[in-house]
């Protein structure tokens, strides 16, 4: 036996939580992401909804399905263009929670359509 015996094991134990960091990073953006998704998946929904003339109870519950829990959902209209915004927060690693949690959010746009006569709901 050398002067290198327990190398490897001391190697290992500074390199092992580094290894355990980049994953809990990676995890923690993953989640951001897909919170981020589904964000935009739900602003598309009302918007897509607030277009085919759906009532305002009817366009909340297409984006609270599709939306993280929690979200923030704001609805307007602008002559013949309807927004709708989601915001929310994605869940923090951990048990550190809403202490390092991300903000998300999308806006989707959509031109309202017309009625069987033609006109703008």
């Amino acid at each position: 036996m050398g002067g290198d015996a327990g190398y490897a094991t001391a190697e290992l134990a500074v390199v092992l939580p580094a290894l355990v960091l980049l994953l809990g990073v990676l995890l923690w953006g993953a989640v951001a992401g897909a919170a981020q998704l589904r964000c935009v998946d739900a602003a598309r929904e009302g918007a897509r909804a607030a277009a085919r003339g759906d009532p305002e109870p009817a366009v909340q519950a297409a984006v609270r399905a599709a939306a993280p829990p929690g979200a923030r959902v704001v609805v307007s209209w602008s002559g013949d263009l309807v927004r709708v915004a989601v915001t929310a927060r994605s869940a923090g690693p951990g048990g550190f929670g809403r202490a390092l949690s991300v903000g998300v959010g999308a806006t989707a746009v959509a031109r309202v359509e017309p009625d069987a006569e033609g006109a703008v709901r």
